[in-house]
């Protein structure tokens, strides 16, 4: 039984995609966001608003320049 729940576990894990994640983490951060007092708020949106495509871009530049380094 422990087997199967954690194979269940892991198709679930692979069927995410990365932009899911991405979304859900976004998504998470924003709902945050709104517990903070209106003054903090505005801030804190604006600093979590990148889009994924945005996010992949500087994730690869990243990831490419560890590569060379």
């Amino acid at each position: 039984m422990k087997l199967l729940c954690v194979l269940l576990s892991l198709v679930v894990l692979v069927g995410c995609s990365n932009r899911a994640v991405y979304d859900n983490i976004q998504l998470n951060q924003r709902n945050e966001c709104f517990k903070l007092p209106p003054s903090q708020r505005s801030d804190c949106l604006d600093s979590i608003d990148k889009s994924y495509d945005e996010y992949r871009k500087e994730r690869e530049e990243i990831v490419d320049d560890e590569v060379a380094a």
